[in-house]
């Protein structure tokens, strides 16, 4: 069992920010679509989101599945706690002076409570896959090639988490072919951009591993 340092725990905190700080401006920022390719869409969400999973991969493979796993709980928490503050803030009643946020505040707003239930239960399945696989991959590839069992578990559980949040926040909303046309190309677009954030990950592993940096990854 690897022990840790302070200096460690003080890596572990930069890296549970970077973490949390992207799971939160996916959820927030992502109500807004942009046009891709072909007619289809995209959720600026795409920029951000890629690094959630590569984070764990990058904990898991310098601290072991455990502390990957924590990270996921710790997601998990901390979207509760902002749904809680959500509802909180939109039933409350409104003061004269603020009325003319009203509309915006309420549909933004509400609209993110929607996407943190869809985002908490796609985040949950998807980032526990992403654990499980990448630790599947890890056993079964050995201990090298981590771009390629980083990338492998992502295929996957991005899949999972783009159909499961799609669905969950834009049924009813969108129709079933839109819905189509933004989880296909997003979830392509999420897998493209972790293999091209794949050198971050290789430099965050260096940068957690400090004078263990050159053990084969």
């Amino acid at each position: 069992m690897q022990t840790l340092t302070e200096k460690d725990y003080r890596k572990i905190l930069i890296c549970l920010t970077l973490y949390l700080s992207s799971l939160f401006a996916a959820n927030t920022l992502g109500i807004k679509l942009m046009p891709f390719l072909f007619g289809t869409h995209l959720s600026v969400a795409v920029f951000c989101f890629p690094i959630v999973f590569i984070m764990t991969d990058v904990i898991g493979e310098v601290y072991g599945k455990k502390m990957a796993k924590n990270f996921v709980y710790a997601g998990i928490f901390s979207i509760l706690i902002f749904l809680l503050y959500s509802a909180i803030s939109i039933v409350v009643p409104w003061a004269g002076a603020g009325m003319w946020a009203h509309d915006g505040y309420n549909l933004i707003f509400g609209i993110s409570v929607r996407f943190s239930i869809a985002s908490l239960v796609a985040y949950a399945i998807g980032e526990y896959q992403d654990v499980l696989s990448f630790f599947f991959f890890k056993k079964n590839i050995g201990s090298k090639y981590f771009w390629l069992r980083s990338n492998l578990s992502n295929v996957w559980s991005q899949l999972l988490d783009s159909a499961i949040f799609m669905f969950i926040a834009y049924l009813g909303v969108l129709p079933v072919k839109t819905i189509l046309l933004i989880i296909i190309p997003w979830w392509i677009y999420k897998v493209v951009m972790g293999f091209l954030y794949t050198p971050l990950s290789y430099l965050g592993i260096r940068l957690l591993r400090g004078k263990n940096a050159n053990q084969a990854v």
